[in-house]
């Protein structure tokens, strides 16, 4: 094999003009309708077909309707249509992006196929329906039109094989993970007839518009990620009966240990349903010629057994995990799969589960894991190489590149690291001779990359990375939206750096904080570095941007240090950290250069108070944003309480206008510890002008970048020291008087009251007259006093205590 490393042309590049701005989804079911709302989710108005109804229901027939009333024919979309904004699932970033769907059925409406750009097909997974509706699509629809279908193992090429050659230039497959919107992998399958330019198209797009993580696969069954991900659930379930583990015992080994999931393998069957994993495994059993292969995708008689029983999982009410109440509360029953009986699930613990527990990172929890020989350790290792070798052995058949294999199993099976990533940690010669040793067939392409001298599968050379592709080391290409934190650190672009945070060079005069303490909580360390950012950047930069690439953006402050201090108390060291927080902000709002905040995923509390005083937020559309601090008996005290004030006054400048009603809504999010459910939700509570969302989780630290750039450019003036228009002690007393009212009617405690009153005082402005405008200063000093008032209260102590030991709040 050669050693030359070739260049990988980044994904979408050269691609035309072509644009998709209306598109049609065909079926309206759980996935129809969520791709439907992703869509909506894009800013793409979307119609929503479905079959008409053969029968009127009990409301149909009472409202006097017949089946020839649009309201009956179009129900099914309708209805789908209806369940989106109340849906346990979230499947829209906003409720009102609900109105971007219109609901039609296949009969009535087909013709408006022909003004969509993309056509989807999401009907049941039957070839001969599938078939049946492309020729219905073909009939109405205009050439140049993408069609694609969402089918999960179906042939793309057989499902259009009637089709005319100019449809089958546009048709390709676009598999989408359930939900839609949370699930990051969408596999796309062209077939043997797609232009490659629409390929291209719908990878660019599909990563951009709908901020999906793409991967090309090919058409084989069940395409990358089920396939192996199936493979290795059944292998498991053949370690476990061949060495008599429990439920629990498999899932104690192949969860967070393994770098997977904490639903491991038996609470991911119950939520994916049992059922669906047997149609999956059949269908590769029925797809895969006799052989070992085909045997391993024999389903196990006991999840027929289960099926048969219903016992499907969770939306069965119990699979192999039941939760039953009882007098003390609710508890957890695994199945023991000998007696088909429940039992107590019994807690694990290991020498190997130890050692993987008292690391951090997924690489680490990995090797210690696995370094650590008991019963635990031996089955995952089991486990993993089967997954290792039958990855290996399909490269070239479901996907021609070992990261589109690795991709699809972090971004749909939630895997830390892929397959071959995952081998490289381990070490791929020793692995492999081990795997030989053990009698397991390693395919020989490994064995000749090893043979050419080659130790792993990926490889980072001059700080650019590369791949194993057909033979030889390919280069990894980034696309150029994409900043990665971490490859600028490999390349020794750290400007400043302390335990909890890193000022790192961006390029074109632009610089980054990043925190990067546990859970990226906000202590003295990373304070002291925000300070010491503002200075740098004062001196040498263009501009500021606040992003990491940890799990949350940022969960809060240092919640365990203030209890200590508390209950030590040391009031000043308090007093103190306060101060610096507040200052910190201060100092970070009143720099001179262009500041960009840039959150994702859970970003509360402090993590807030220290995006609130960017020029801008660039949110990713999953971001979780919310004040929360009353949840464990405190206000926000870094300057959060003051920038609410600051925005209301600012918003509503005119001295006659009523500050009220804005200042009784806030109250109320930030008393009841609201958190955004996206960030286009965050862009709405906070009102923030000039705030937006990016689709792409991966791209927000660029666009954070070129926003900075564009302020930059346009003459950046900083903001003064403001002041606010407050409604004063009338106003707070209206504040309060909601919260004594809730406190009646039992929603809330008398803890609670008092943290309420605390907060009105300061959203108020305090004991001033309504109309008294406020200075930045005085508005901290009022958080500051709350803040240290509540913290000496033991049910707050207490409320933060079980915060910690539990990860959940406390009503006290």
């Amino acid at each position: 094999m050669s050693n030359t490393i070739t260049k990988e042309v980044a994904s979408g590049s050269g691609v035309s003009s072509r644009n998709i701005t209306r598109a049609a989804v065909i079926g309206s079911g759980v996935m129809g309708s969520g791709i439907a709302a992703h869509l909506a989710n894009a800013g793409i108005p979307c119609l929503l077909l479905d079959i008409v109804p053969n029968d009127l229901t009990v409301e149909e027939e009472k409202a006097g309707l017949t089946l020839d009333h649009p309201k009956v024919r179009n129900r099914l979309a309708a209805k789908a249509i209806a369940a989106l904004p109340k849906s346990s699932t979230a499947p829209l970033y906003s409720a009102d992006f609900v109105s971007r769907i219109t609901a039609g059925n296949t009969e009535d409406h087909l013709n408006q196929l022909k003004d969509v750009d993309w056509i989807i097909e999401v009907v049941t997974e039957r070839l001969e329906i599938k078939k049946s509706i492309f020729k219905q699509i073909e009939s109405v629809r205009k050439q140049g039109t993408i069609v694609s279908t969402n089918t999960s193992g179906i042939s793309v090429n057989a499902m259009v094989e009637d089709c005319s050659e100019e449809f089958r230039s546009h048709f390709l497959g676009t598999h989408f993970f359930n939900p839609p919107r949370h699930m990051k992998l969408l596999e796309i399958i062209p077939g043997f007839d797609t232009d490659p330019d629409i390929t291209k198209f719908m990878v660019e797009f599909c990563t951009k518009r709908l901020g999906k993580g793409v991967v090309l696969a090919k058409d084989t069954p069940n395409f990358i990620s089920n396939r192996i991900g199936t493979y290795g659930l059944l292998v498991t379930l053949q370690e476990m009966v061949k060495n008599s583990y429990t439920v629990e015992e498999v899932d104690a080994a192949t969860g967070p240990v393994l770098g997977r999931p904490k639903s491991a393998t038996f609470r991911t069957l119950d939520l994916v349903g049992i059922d669906t994993f047997v149609h999956v495994a059949r269908n590769v059993y029925d797809s895969v010629p006799d052989g070992a292969e085909k045997d391993v995708f024999t389903v196990p008689e006991v999840m027929n057994e289960l099926v048969t029983r219903g016992w499907t999982g969770e939306k069965g009410g119990q699979g192999f995990y039941k939760k039953v109440k009882g007098e003390q509360g609710s508890k957890i029953l695994s199945l023991n799969l000998s007696t088909m009986e429940y039992n107590p699930s019994a807690k694990v613990s290991a020498a190997s589960i130890e050692a993987a527990k008292a690391v951090k990172g997924a690489r680490r929890k990995i090797k210690a894991f696995l370094g650590t020989e008991d019963r635990y350790s031996e089955l995952a290792w089991n486990v993993l190489k089967q997954v290792l070798v039958y990855a290996a052995d399909k490269l070239g058949e479901i996907a021609d590149s070992i990261q589109d294999i690795d991709n699809a199993m972090k971004w749909g099976f939630n895997w830390e690291l892929g397959p071959f990533e995952t081998w490289d940690l381990i070490g791929l010669p020793e692995s492999v001779q081990r795997m030989e040793a053990e009698g397991l067939t390693v395919p020989a392409w490994v064995k000749d990359w090893i043979a050419a001298g080659h130790k792993s599968f990926y490889e980072q050379k001059d700080g650019e990375a590369f791949h194993y592709f057909k033979g030889e080391y390919r280069g990894i290409e980034a696309q150029p939206e994409q900043i990665s934190l971490q490859t600028l650190k490999s390349q020794n672009r750290i400007i400043r750096s302390n335990t909890g945070a890193n000022l790192i060079d961006l390029g074109d005069g632009v610089a980054c904080l990043e925190f990067i303490s546990p859970n990226n909580a906000i202590g003295a360390d990373i304070l002291v570095m925000i300070q010491q950012s503002v200075e740098e950047v004062r001196a040498n930069y263009r501009g500021l941007v606040l992003a990491n690439e940890g799990r949350n953006f940022c969960v809060g402050a240092n919640l365990m240090l203030m209890l200590m201090e508390a209950q030590s108390g040391d009031w000043d060291e308090v007093d103190d950290i306060i101060r610096l927080f507040q200052g910190s902000m201060t100092k970070l709002k009143g720099l001179e250069k262009p500041v960009v905040a840039a959150p994702h995923r859970m970003t509360l509390g402090g993590g807030v108070e220290a995006c609130l005083p960017a020029d801008r937020i660039i949110f990713s559309a999953e971001t979780y944003f919310g004040l929360v601090e009353t949840g464990v008996g405190l206000i926000p005290a870094g300057g959060g309480c003051k920038e609410l004030a600051l925005m209301t006054s600012n918003r509503h400048p005119g001295a006659d206008i009523d500050l009220q009603p804005e200042m009784n809504r806030i109250f109320e999010m930030v008393a009841m510890a609201k958190t955004s459910t996206s960030g286009h939700e965050a862009v709405r509570m906070y009102g923030r002008g000039g705030d937006t969302v990016v689709m792409n989780q991966d791209y927000r630290i660029y666009e954070a970048k070129q926003a900075v750039l564009e302020l930059d450019r346009a003459g950046y003036v900083p903001p003064q020291p403001g002041k606010a228009r407050v409604v004063g002690r009338d106003g707070s007393a209206v504040m309060q008087l909601g919260a004594i009212d809730m406190k009646r009617s039992g929603y809330i405690s008398d803890h609670d009251l008092l943290i309420a009153k605390k907060l009105a005082h300061i959203l108020a402005g305090g004991d001033v007259p309504a109309g008294t405008v406020v200075s930045e200063q005085h508005l901290l000093d009022l958080e500051r006093e709350a803040f240290l008032s509540l913290l000496g209260e033991v049910k707050t102590q207490q409320r933060m205590q079980h915060m910690l030991a539990k990860g959940k709040p406390l009503r006290n």
